[in-house]
């Protein structure tokens, strides 16, 4: 699977990991279709994006920026945080133009390098992830 999701119910939050090769075309089908049934069958307070275990990320600079101009995946912008986990400098720095272009609708978007950077922006110590299961994963 190229993405799976894990949920903390304790601190009610969403963790998606990508792994292997991230495409332009995985990346839009996650924004269009996977993320939004995973997000929307869920009661959660904050969420973490993970690239951490990539194996590639070609993804250009005009995908990033159409997906920033669309709806955001989870529309709510009352949760607390919504964080991307971006530890290699180029998807760092593609998940920061996301973070610039999208900030009208993703107010409460923090780009990092570390899922610890990540669970300090949460408050989350020691999170308990379960596995959802393939929940909104299509492709492989």
């Amino acid at each position: 699977m190229p993405y799976s999701f894990h949920f903390d119910a304790a601190n009610r939050i969403v963790l998606i990991q990508f792994t292997g090769s991230v495409t332009d075309e995985l990346l839009t089908e996650f924004h269009h279709e996977g993320g939004r049934r995973a997000f929307a069958s869920l009661e959660f307070t904050g969420s973490i994006t993970d690239f951490s275990n990539i194996s590639s990320f070609e993804v250009t600079p005009e995908t990033i920026r159409t997906l920033a101009w669309e709806e955001p995946i989870d529309p709510e912008s009352w949760r607390r945080s919504r964080v991307i986990v971006a530890p290699e400098p180029h998807v760092f720095g593609l998940y920061r133009i996301f973070a610039s272009h999208g900030a009208d609708t993703r107010p409460n978007l923090h780009v990092v390098r570390s899922l610890e950077h990540a669970y300090a922006i949460l408050s989350v110590v020691n999170p308990k992830f379960e596995s959802m299961g393939e929940l909104g994963a299509t492709m492989s």
